[in-house]
């Protein structure tokens, strides 16, 4: 098993005071370069995948121990719901705890789950921990200099226009684009070699579920039961260390849904990667969760949707300008939440 961040639990503990200096905390990351790579066309009518610039992704999904520093580094009065109460208080829980009152409130996270991918968040809340670290990572009340400008501009609303709120040009940290996702997970560059795969372990083989990771092709998700039963059900990032996609993440197959910021349509986002739960009758009916991973598999969430099944993973530009991310494009009348279009099947099997 390959553990790290261990770091968290002991930040994740130290109570915020406004103003006060606090422990950063680090996301570690990987380049995606081959700028302007070809676009996968998966779907009839659809490009997907294709990134005009290099830019950096969280290598791992963000963690309840990192989501707790910032919890404790801004929500002591928590003006945005930051927390949701079910992180504790539900059995399938990032079992963060909430102690004292509005405007003391301190956050904690035992060490055995600091590690594992942090659940319960909205894509709100995602948009507000990536604006937070693109401003230094302060301590101090939700407002311009914390959570609500950067990446994304809040401008004093808790549950903005979903059709209308895009990422800003001069993004330094962002919840990644369905782009950006795609490309991390399932493009391997190389001129006359560059493909798309199917799984986001660098395969066109479907991922087995071996915790020893023998074979390099596995990931957390549902099959005729759960991985990992209670009380984890979620395995701590990285666990599968030989089952990384091309470009060098984990876990963007299964785990948790990762939120993505394309628009769908007034109310909803795009999620990818199926999760540890999928196959019992979420998004789907089937047995082996393992097709919810499958690169053409896409769905979508109200951005205000929190549950025990999805968290976040981050793009850092690199230095200097980023260039914008190309226009959004809708999807919706393509994939629903429960189907596919005409899929066009392509190269690597």
């Amino acid at each position: 098993m390959k553990t790290i961040l261990t770091i968290w639990a002991v930040i994740a503990m130290m109570p915020a005071i406004s103003g006060a200096a606090q422990a950063s905390i680090t996301i570690e990351t990987v380049t995606v370069g081959d700028p302007g790579n070809v676009p996968d066309t998966i779907v009839s009518g659809l490009s997907i995948g294709d990134v005009g610039y290099t830019y950096n992704i969280g290598k791992y999904e963000v963690t309840t121990g990192q989501y707790t520093a910032f919890l404790n580094a801004v929500a002591a009065s928590d003006t945005y719901t930051l927390y949701n109460a079910s992180m504790w208080s539900n059995g399938m829980g990032c079992k963060i705890q909430r102690n004292g009152s509005s405007g003391s409130y301190t956050y904690s996270v035992a060490s055995d789950y600091a590690d594992r991918p942090v659940n319960y968040v909205s894509f709100w809340d995602a948009c507000r921990f990536t604006n937070w670290l693109q401003n230094g990572q302060k301590t101090g009340a939700q407002d311009a200099s914390t959570t609500e400008s950067g990446a994304y501009s809040f401008n004093g609303v808790a549950n903005p226009d979903n059709s209308t709120f895009r990422r800003n040009a001069h993004w330094q940290y962002a919840v990644t684009s369905e782009n950006e996702w795609y490309k991390a997970a399932y493009y391997k560059g190389g001129s006359t070699n560059a493909v798309y795969y199917y799984w986001p372990t660098g395969t066109g083989a479907t991922p087995g579920r071996d915790m020893a990771d023998a074979s390099g092709n596995n990931a957390n998700y549902y099959n005729a039961g759960y991985l990992l039963g209670s009380p984890y059900y979620r395995t701590v990032v990285g666990e599968f260390q030989n089952s990384d996609s091309p470009y060098g993440t984990f876990d963007q197959g299964g785990n948790v849904w990762e939120w993505n910021d394309h628009i769908m349509n007034s109310t909803d986002r795009v999620v990818r990667g199926g999760s540890f739960y999928e196959g019992t009758g979420f998004k789907g009916s089937a047995a082996n969760g393992s097709q919810y991973m499958w690169s053409p598999m896409r769905f979508q969430d109200v951005s205000t949707f929190e549950d025990y099944k999805t968290g976040f993973r981050i793009s850092a530009a690199v230095a200097g300008a980023p260039v914008p991310e190309p226009a959004f494009f809708q999807m919706g009348a393509l994939l629903g939440m429960s189907g596919l279009g005409c899929l066009k099947l392509r190269r690597k099997a």
